[in-house]
């Protein structure tokens, strides 16, 4: 036990006086906390610039394009006498919608016939596009079925049997975890997993290529290569503590991400995850041993990591090799079990897949860690 405090002690030094180390495992957490949200802060878009086109000019396409307008998705900001006018707007960037109402809009209305509308949406910006479109269709349906209740009861239908024969299936949508429906509730948790990962990786990798002559000169007799690995997994450990603390519960407090979990829960599954990244990079180390190669592999890889983790792309469209490939990195399953401890509320036996994965990986790179770590450094 002795040993293994005084490994931790001498690694804890390290991290605080090798740059390298130091610049990625404290400065870089600082960095990726304050400027990584930002753009997500507004969590969704809101009022879209749209032009609108509108060929009937009669009082119902004024009131179809006032309620448009009005609605927190889409903004009507320019009026145009014709499409091929408006879509200058669109291929400028100014706008990306065109709202089309063709002639004879309320005329077809009142003959109780369909009178579609048009919405011609910038579809290269998949987030813009859902708003535009899910805003004109929200608002048409709505509008459509107004206008057939009213036709119902001119024919003398009862008033709640026309609501009904309008609208037979009225849906209530309730959004679980993520009430305002918002882009950084469902990326910032995910990728602040990845974040402590790679920054974990990086920094442990960095501090396993520079020299350490206090370890070095302690021979294997007095500390052996067991004690030494438990020694620097317990200095990351120490660290990583603030870090998590930091990342999977004040940040989402600062950030107004809604957690369901509890802090002891979220430390249960965060322990097996640091534990495996922290290994890994000590397997790192060994395999590349000089920091300028270490850092060019892991920062070449870092993007696929994102891809593969599951959250950027669903995993059922990855194919099942490359999945299966991704289960070797410690984050593929701890941002699910992450994610759905703190911010559903699940139990860690709602994700023990995830769990024993983690786990698992945990033991396998530190036993590869321990192997490595016997060996002579060349």
């Amino acid at each position: 036990m002795r040993g293994i405090l005084t490994v931790c002690r001498i690694e804890l030094g390290r991290i605080f006086t090798l740059k390298p180390a130091f610049s990625v495992l404290i400065l870089a957490i600082l960095v990726y906390a304050a400027f990584y949200p930002q753009p997500y802060r507004a969590e969704t878009f809101r009022d879209v610039p749209i032009a609108l086109v509108d060929q009937d000019d009669t009082d119902s396409s004024r009131e179809l394009a006032r309620r448009i307008d009005a609605s927190a998705d889409v903004a009507i900001v320019e009026t145009y006498p014709d499409q091929q006018t408006a879509q200058r707007g669109v291929y400028t960037r100014g706008l990306y919608g065109i709202l089309v109402i063709p002639k004879n809009f309320e005329r077809d209305l009142l003959h109780g016939r369909q009178s579609p509308i048009a919405i011609y949406a910038d579809a290269s910006y998949f987030l813009i596009y859902q708003r535009v479109s899910g805003a004109v269709t929200a608002v048409a349906r709505t509008m459509g079925a107004e206008v057939e209740t009213a036709i119902l009861i001119s024919q003398n239908v009862d008033p709640v049997l026309a609501a009904a024969a309008a609208d037979p299936m009225p849906l209530t949508a309730v959004t679980l975890f993520n009430p305002q429906g918002g882009y950084a509730t469902y990326i910032l948790p995910a990728a602040f997993v990845l974040i402590l990962q790679q920054t974990l990786l990086i920094g442990v990798g960095l501090l396993g290529t520079y020299p350490n002559p206090q370890l070095e000169a302690i021979s294997f007799e007095r500390i052996g290569s067991i004690s030494r690995v438990l020694g620097k997994l317990l200095a990351y450990l120490v660290i990583e503590t603030v870090v998590f603390s930091f990342y999977l519960l004040a940040l989402p407090y600062l950030y107004d991400i809604p957690r369901l979990g509890s802090p002891g829960t979220i430390f249960l599954f965060a322990l097996p995850f640091a534990l495996a990244v922290g290994s890994l990079g000590l397997v790192a180390a060994r395999i590349f041993r000089k920091p300028l190669v270490l850092q060019l592999v892991t920062a070449a890889i870092g993007m696929p990591f994102l891809f593969i983790s599951g959250f950027s792309w669903p995993t059922e469209a990855i194919p099942p090799a490359l999945h299966y490939v991704a289960l070797a990195l410690p984050s593929t399953s701890a941002i699910n079990g992450l994610v759905d401890v703190a911010q559903l509320g699940a139990s860690i036996s709602d994700v023990r897949q995830h769990f024993l994965i983690v786990a698992g990986l945990a033991m396998v790179y530190g036993t590869l860690a321990v192997i490595l770590e016997r060996r002579p450094r060349s």
